[in-house]
């Protein structure tokens, strides 16, 4: 795949029209400008409510950002080096889906200053970032978000639900079978090195995954600048019997105050095997003086209530992680494969008009799928007729929310039996996961 350098795309004009109206400039930020990368990382962080940056984690943060497509809002006579007031940057990575991966334009960083609100900057960053993905021929956008009451707005839906993970230690017992490998203890180094090789080699197994990156490998090793307790953060990976790292894991031990006990927090694993994923649970699990093992972002159908003799040791909570908005029809579904042939007509709605239209999809019993846009009058009186919004339409497309739910929410419009078509087609073997934050 051929990434496209989302740089190279200027900022919106609809929405640069509508900020300057406001007396605001939207602009890209040049990262050969000390003051003005510095000013954007400290914006973000104000926006996130992190602490203030030092300087060497504005310098480590700068090598991430200077890749993407950073984006400030600021007041029309601002200086270099002046905080924008509103934050967004982008950049193209490759999102795996069933069958292989397709082009997805990443937003993140999105922040309005709490001076600036209620002026709908934030509507003209996120369309704007919506306008520059389509005219970049990019088919579908994504983000993880820390308010998940926003985004639908603009088309986006929750499409790679999560599980939050919580494991009383004391009750959960072990019933998982042996391994033939071992566990080892890895330095932060090698655990970042590791963390990086494996997450390029997992994250293609399963539909909802992105491509990692430096940075984010640093911070779950401890070995970013803005880790103030990185000397807490400790790595295992484990070695199948040849000898081959086949799985790894950072965590953070934390005592539970007055006992003497800890929590273990997993901050990141990724498993090649089902006997890595298993051999570094029982790690975690059996490790002592631990009380509570915890994890989050891990798939809906991970096996550690299988592992454990009282599944009732098991908080398992799913949430909303990964959000996807469709923006080409055609080339979204046919970069795609299905699990079961389906002809059917999705009429879509769009307000914003990116995916609205109808559109027939049609896969055969061989797995080959065309998608045609179809006049509503023109519909096919063989193909079953979808009613929905882009919103529904992004939620099915990574195989990880059913239609017939969608159906029982009143989201699609379609009989039951179509429903259910919907989803033996579009359904993935092994559940979607996104296993980082971005």
């Amino acid at each position: 795949m051929t990434a496209t350098d989302a740089r190279t795309i200027p900022v919106d004009p609809v929405s640069a029209d509508r900020l300057a109206a406001q007396g605001l400039t939207y602009r890209v930020i040049d990262t050969s400008s000390d003051a003005d990368t510095e000013a954007f990382l400290r914006a973000d962080a104000r926006g996130f409510l992190d602490v203030d940056p030092s300087a060497e984690s504005v310098q480590a943060d700068r090598e991430a950002i200077e890749v993407r497509r950073n984006i400030g809002v600021f007041e029309a006579d601002a200086r270099e080096g002046v905080w924008p007031v509103a934050t967004v940057n982008s950049w193209t990575t490759p999102l795996t889906v069933p069958g292989g991966e397709l082009e997805m334009w990443a937003i993140s960083s999105v922040t309005v200053s709490g001076t600036h609100r209620r002026r709908g900057i934030a509507r003209a960053l996120l369309e704007g970032e919506l306008r520059a993905a389509s005219a970049a021929g990019t088919a579908i956008a994504g983000l993880t978000v820390s308010e998940a009451t926003i985004y639908s707005r603009y088309g986006f839906a929750s499409a790679v639900p999560v599980a939050r993970v919580k494991v009383d230690t004391r009750k959960a017992g072990w019933v998982g079978p042996e391994q033939s490998g071992r566990v080892e203890y890895i330095d932060r180094e090698t655990l970042r090195d590791d963390l990086i090789a494996l997450h390029e080699s997992e994250r293609t197994a399963r539909s909802g995954q992105i491509a990692g990156w430096d940075a984010r490998w640093a911070r779950m090793a401890g070995l970013h600048p803005a880790e103030t307790a990185a000397t807490a953060i400790r790595g295992v990976r484990y070695r199948d019997a040849e000898g081959t790292v086949q799985g790894a894991m950072a965590y953070k031990l934390t005592e539970i105050a007055g006992t003497f006990r800890s929590e273990l927090a997993i901050r990141h694993v990724s498993a090649l095997t089902p006997d890595a994923l298993i051999a570094l649970w029982r790690f975690a699990l059996q490790h002592d003086l631990v009380d509570t093992v915890t994890a989050d972002q891990r798939p809906v159908d991970d096996p550690i209530t299988w592992l454990v003799a009282d599944q009732r040791a098991v908080e398992f909570t799913v949430h909303d992680h990964g959000w996807l908005r469709i923006l080409d029809v055609t080339a979204a579904l046919q970069g795609r494969t299905y699990r079961a042939a389906l002809d059917v007509v999705l009429q879509v709605g769009d307000p914003l008009g990116f995916a609205a239209g109808s559109w027939r999809l049609r896969v055969g019993a061989d797995g080959a799928t065309t998608v045609d846009a179809v006049g509503d009058a023109d519909a096919p009186a063989q193909a079953d007729v979808v009613e929905l919004d882009v919103v529904a339409l992004s939620a099915l497309f990574a195989g990880g929310v059913s239609a017939a739910r969608l159906r029982a929410a009143g989201r699609l419009r379609a009989s039951a039996d179509t429903a259910a078509a919907l989803d033996d087609a579009f359904r993935t073997a092994d559940a979607p996961v996104l296993g980082l934050w971005y």
